[in-house]
């Protein structure tokens, strides 16, 4: 029988972090499941996101541990160039084993993969592909989301944070756009690769919405890395030619020129196609679909995870999401849903940022005078043994009489491995005498955490 004439319990219509996760919990509760996607199994995050770009960022982050093997003695030359093509070898060998065990893992779970784009249809648990059609009473919406450009001048000239995993080499001279999650990785790891970078950021700072004593840090180590930047500054036309392009900004000053010119002004919906309109499907204005705390969309059959809704835009959520909805809906566990208050994040900066929680300027807006801060700030001993200039600040955000801990940030080597742990307990709902209650671990500078 083709799977054209098959009906199934569950179709899923996307195949990244959040379809996949959904696909293979539901059939481990004996749905019957059919996946829809014509690209790359992954998604975003396997493929143009998370895993590519941790590649690059380990490669950067060795660069700076030769540097630090210099201050520690060992006889390395000066300059230790990297091999752009065995990284690349290596990166895109790592993926196609995550692809090959997500096609192993599919076929062991009797999930049947269309390679097909699917849309949505009047009709309640149908979804159409070309000329074929599915059925199932239930329909998952995991089709993710893509960088997004600005409506300027000359904005061909310019490429998205897609196009840096297609770069065979750093260019000498490379504009960033955008302060978010995206712009901050790309610019840190490229110049840690050898690119001078310029760093254009529409706001006054790093990182809107993280806590801004942290990234104000983050500003002060990128300056020291020799990054440029340039806040309050909007980029408003490009010119020039490729490998030769000129940045204008709103004070109509000329940047550059530049060998590359990389957006990274956000992300929207891949709703294109998917029938949103004739299903019936709300969706904001950005095109995201909306849904309630139970993953379901204003159809009754029909349900969405990730990217292509308004929830965090981060791999986990998705996959969490996806998980719990398919434990209620198959697994019999009626409560179970996603909880968003308390969502851990690393930034994969050089350094790296790690946040859960309330900032200290939304602390304060909440709680007023209830709040008390504590810091740590220091230097790693590796930096300090290598004459490094990497610095460290751990922060508490506390309130009321018992300091219970609504906000935890980080930045610095390690923090990115050091937030996981501690998030659990967050979750636990600890208090700063929880903390000092807890016996460090002598010597690392994640025991700065119980001892702040």
């Amino acid at each position: 029988m083709s799977p054209s004439e098959q009906d199934f319990d569950l179709i899923v219509i996307g195949g990244g972090s959040g379809g996949l996760a959904g696909a293979f919990r539901a059939a481990s509760h004996g749905a019957k499941v059919a996946m829809l996607e014509p690209g790359a199994l992954g998604g975003t995050c396997v493929n143009v996101g998370c895993v590519p770009k941790k590649a690059m960022w380990l490669a950067a982050d060795l660069a700076e541990h030769l540097a630090a093997a210099r201050g520690f003695g060992f006889e390395l030359p000066e300059s230790t160039p990297l091999s752009w093509e065995q990284l690349l070898l290596r990166r895109s060998c790592y993926i196609e084993n995550i692809h090959a065990a997500y096609r192993k893992r599919l076929e062991a779970a009797g999930i049947v993969v269309i390679p097909e784009r699917g849309s949505l249809s009047s009709e309640p648990g149908v979804v159409h592909a070309g000329t074929s059609s599915w059925r199932a009473p239930r329909i998952l919406l995991a089709t993710g989301g893509h960088p997004l450009k600005p409506d300027i001048p000359g904005v061909e000239l310019g490429g998205v944070s897609d196009d840096f995993f297609a770069l065979t080499a750093p260019p000498s001279r490379i504009a960033i756009v955008g302060g978010g999650y995206i712009g901050v990785e790309l610019a840190s790891v490229l110049q840690a690769l050898g690119s001078r970078v310029s760093l254009f950021v529409r706001q006054s700072r790093l990182l809107a919405g993280f806590d801004q004593e942290i990234t104000g840090k983050l500003a002060e180590s990128f300056r020291q890395a020799g990054i440029d930047l340039h806040f309050d500054c909007e980029a408003t036309a490009l010119e020039g030619k490729p490998g030769a392009v000129e940045a204008i900004t709103g004070d109509n000053t000329r940047h550059g020129p530049f060998d590359r010119v990389l957006f990274a002004t956000g992300r929207g919906p891949n709703v294109d196609g998917l029938g949103l309109e004739e299903a019936g499907i709300v969706h904001n204005k950005r095109g995201q679909v909306e849904v309630d705390a139970w993953q379901a969309t204003s159809r009754a059959d029909v349900f969405a995870v990730g990217d292509v809704t308004a929830q965090p835009a981060l791999t986990p959520v998705a996959i969490a999401a996806a998980r719990r909805l398919m434990d209620r809906l198959y697994g019999g566990d009626t409560d179970s849903r996603l909880e968003l208050p308390l969502v851990p994040t690393v930034v994969f900066a050089h350094p790296p940022i790690a946040s859960i929680g309330l900032s200290e300027e939304a602390a304060r807006e909440g709680h007023g005078d209830a709040v008390k801060v504590y810091r740590a700030d220091f230097r790693p001993m590796l930096q300090a043994l290598s004459d490094g200039h990497r610095r460290c600040l751990f922060k508490l955000v506390c309130v009321g009489d018992d300091e219970r801990v609504i906000g935890l940030h980080l930045i610095g080597p390690g923090s990115d491995e050091i937030l996981q742990g501690f998030a659990v307990a967050m979750r636990k709902g600890i208090t700063r005498r929880d903390l000092h209650d807890t016996l460090a671990i002598h010597p690392t500078s994640a025991e700065e955490l119980v001892l702040i």
